[in-house]
C-alpha cells in the first residue's frame, strides 16, 4: 500500500473533510474541517465552533518539551485563561497504539484530572488522520483558528525551544500573542514559526 493510499484511508475512516494531502496547511487559508472523537466519546467538529477562536495543541505526555509546559502549569494556565474568554481549546493526541504517548480514553481522562488541565476537550487521533490533515510535526505543535474558520497562526508555543521550565518566564508566547492581536483587530505577527518538541509518533506500517 502506498503512502498516499494510507493517508486516504486514515482520513476517510475519521470522517475528516476535506480530503487533502499532508502538505503543510498555510496560514491565511481556511482551516481544514474535521470530525473527531474526544476522550469522553463525544463527537467534536470544527464546524460546530464556527464563530469562535479555536486552538489546537498537539500533545504527548512523555515528551520532555510537553512536560516543560505541563509540569510547570504553563499549558494549563493558558487553557484556563483562554477558555474563560470563549476560546475553544482542543488538545490532540496523534500517537499510534503502542507508540510513545498513546493514551486510552480512561488513561487520558485520569491524566487531565491529575494535571488539572482544562482544555475544552482532548481529541484522540490514534490513526493520525487529524495530525496528517494539519501536518502536525511536534509535541507541542500549535494552531490558532479565527471565528471565520481561517488559520491565523501555526508553529511553536513560544520563543524558547528548550525543555527548561525556567525559560517560560522570558519567552514570547506566540499563541497568546496571536489571540490578543486578532481579537484587537490587528494582524498576527509572527503568523508562522518553526514548531519545536518531540516528533509526533504516527503509526508506521510494517
Amino acid at each position: 500500500m502506498t503512502f498516499r493510499s494510507r493517508i486516504f484511508i486514515a482520513v476517510s475512516s475519521a470522517a475528516l473533510l476535506p480530503l487533502i494531502s499532508s502538505a503543510q496547511v498555510k496560514v491565511g487559508d481556511p482551516a481544514p474541517a474535521f470530525t473527531a472523537t474526544d476522550s469522553h466519546g463525544q463527537t467534536q467538529t470544527l464546524q460546530q465552533f464556527r464563530g469562535k477562536y479555536v486552538v489546537l495543541e498537539w500533545h504527548n505526555h512523555n515528551c520532555p518539551f510537553t512536560k516543560k509546559h505541563y509540569e510547570s502549569g504553563n499549558m494549563q494556565n493558558l487553557q484556563k485563561e483562554w477558555t474563560a474568554k470563549g476560546v475553544v481549546w482542543f488538545t490532540v493526541i496523534s500517537s499510534a497504539p503502542g507508540a510513545d504517548g498513546y493514551m486510552t480514553p480512561a488513561d487520558e481522562n485520569a491524566y487531565v484530572t491529575r494535571m488539572n488541565a482544562a482544555p475544552t476537550a482532548v481529541l484522540l487521533d490514534p490513526q493520525g488522520a487529524l495530525g496528517h490533515l494539519y501536518a502536525a510535526k511536534t509535541t507541542p505543535d500549535m494552531y490558532v483558528i479565527d471565528p471565520q474558520g481561517k488559520l491565523i497562526y501555526s508553529g511553536a508555543i513560544d520563543s524558547k525551544a528548550t525543555t527548561d521550565a525556567e525559560d517560560i518566564k522570558g519567552a514570547e508566547n506566540y499563541v497568546s500573542d496571536a489571540l490578543l492581536a486578532s481579537m484587537a483587530g490587528r494582524g498576527v505577527s509572527p503568523a508562522y514559526t518553526r514548531p519545536y518538541g518531540c516528533s509526533v509518533k504516527y503509526h508506521v506500517s510494517d
